[in-house]
């Protein structure tokens, strides 16, 4: 059958069958179960009211209990059984197993890795983006060249971004950009300014912005911050948490200042970028970090132009500076919107597949907790531990989804 016509039979009968589904059941409702007349025509009607949003809720409602509810219940159950023993179970065995595997603990590393980089600069970038963008006469054209790569599907960026940092032998002209790039510097004055001084100044500065957001997480914990109500056990284990994320990504940023000092920069060789340890990780994050900028400018873009032009003009009427009304105005109105963002991202990120699978399979210590539950399940045919990492991921997921679930639904009230 040709793909247009079995597309054309599959519009016509998905359409057809909600419309006959919604028809044929407020029918039998209607003139069978509950019908409108006799002595309990009253009461016939105000059952079938309150059954009839159920009517509507139920093909949704089953189509999640069979494409997720489903699924989790049995990627469980095979987490906790042997497949080549014939679905014996063996309780938290392949969970021990998958423990014991550095893999796994190089994956959970890098994920916590992407955890920390890529929402914090999606969203500072699309913070920007926003601000500025709103500023200048053309600032729909560059909202509409931010928000392109959002449009491109996570293997396409990482086929776009594989050639930019694509390496040819010696000798060879270089088609990619960041080699191209390198092999201009040689070793000067610019090389040292361009390739030392900046990125470690950049570096200094990420350090300086962990250490802040530190003293912001535990200024409200050690007392300094009074006024702001009674705060839940779980917000002092959140404030935990994240202090010792910026804590580490401290440490870790402290430790590349001096290991930029030291480094000796091979000029004049081109580099396999996707293959050097850690920094290799940094090149993939770059890629997500493009595509989700957009998202985020979007987004912070709308929460912006909500905000009152009042306090704008009152904090402007006391003298405050751009960046005062900005930082100290604008960002705490929008703070609901930025969490929103930033969680929105991080769900992405614990997710990350593509971008890894595409550009390097995980090797050279760039292995994600997806691309290692794809290896076990698909190459390794090892069920039983892909299973477990699959519950890994949902465990580390579900508590965002609940945390976005609950402030949505305390902004509405």
């Amino acid at each position: 059958m040709h793909p247009a016509l079995q597309g054309l039979i599959t519009i016509i009968v998905g359409v057809g069958g909600c419309v006959g589904y919604f028809y044929f059941s407020n029918q039998f409702l209607d003139r069978v179960l509950f019908p409108a007349t006799g002595k309990h025509a009253g009461r016939n009607i105000n059952r079938a009211n309150q059954i009839r949003p159920w009517l509507f809720l139920f093909p949704a409602l089953f189509a999640l209990g069979l494409y997720l509810a489903y699924p989790v219940f049995a990627t469980l159950w095979l987490s906790v059984t042997d497949r080549d023993a014939g679905g014996a179970f063996v309780g938290l065995a392949n969970y021990s197993q998958m423990f014991g595997e550095p893999k796994f603990w190089e994956a959970m590393t890098n994920n916590m890795l992407w955890l920390i980089i890529v929402p914090a600069f999606s969203t500072g970038f699309g913070l920007l983006a926003a601000q500025l963008t709103d500023r200048i006469s053309w600032g729909g054209i560059a909202k509409s060249l931010i928000f392109m790569p959002m449009a491109i599907s996570f293997v396409g960026a990482a086929v776009i971004w594989k050639l930019v940092y694509d390496t040819r032998p010696v000798g060879q002209d270089q088609i990619g950009v960041l080699n191209a790039v390198w092999l201009s510097f040689d070793g000067g004055v610019w090389s040292v300014l361009v390739l030392k001084l900046v990125p470690i100044a950049l570096v200094a500065i990420f350090a300086a912005f962990m250490g802040f957001v530190i003293y912001q997480t535990l200024r409200p914990v050690i007392g300094r911050e009074k006024g702001h109500g009674e705060t839940h056990w779980w917000g002092y284990v959140l404030r935990g948490l994240l202090s010792l994320a910026a804590a580490w990504m401290l440490w870790l940023s402290l430790g590349s200042i001096l290991s930029l000092f030291s480094a000796s920069l091979p000029y004049g060789e081109p580099q396999t970028w996707l293959t050097i340890p850690f920094w290799n990780s940094i090149f993939l994050m770059v890629v997500l970090v493009w595509i989700q900028t957009g998202f985020a400018m979007v987004i912070l873009s709308a929460a912006l132009r909500g905000i009152p032009e009042e306090t704008i003009e009152a904090a402007v009427i006391d003298g405050a500076n751009p960046f005062q009304i900005f930082f100290k105005i604008k960002v705490p109105q929008i703070m609901s919107t930025i969490v929103v963002v930033w969680t929105t991202i991080t769900i992405v990120v614990l997710k990350v597949f593509d971008i890894v699978f595409a550009m390097t399979n995980g090797q050279w210590e760039t292995q994600v907790l997806a691309n290692y539950m794809y290896d076990k399940l698909f190459r390794a045919n090892d069920w039983g531990v892909g299973s477990a990492s699959a519950m890994i991921i949902m465990l580390l997921v579900t508590p965002i989804l609940a945390w976005n679930v609950y402030n949505a639904r305390k902004e509405t009230r």
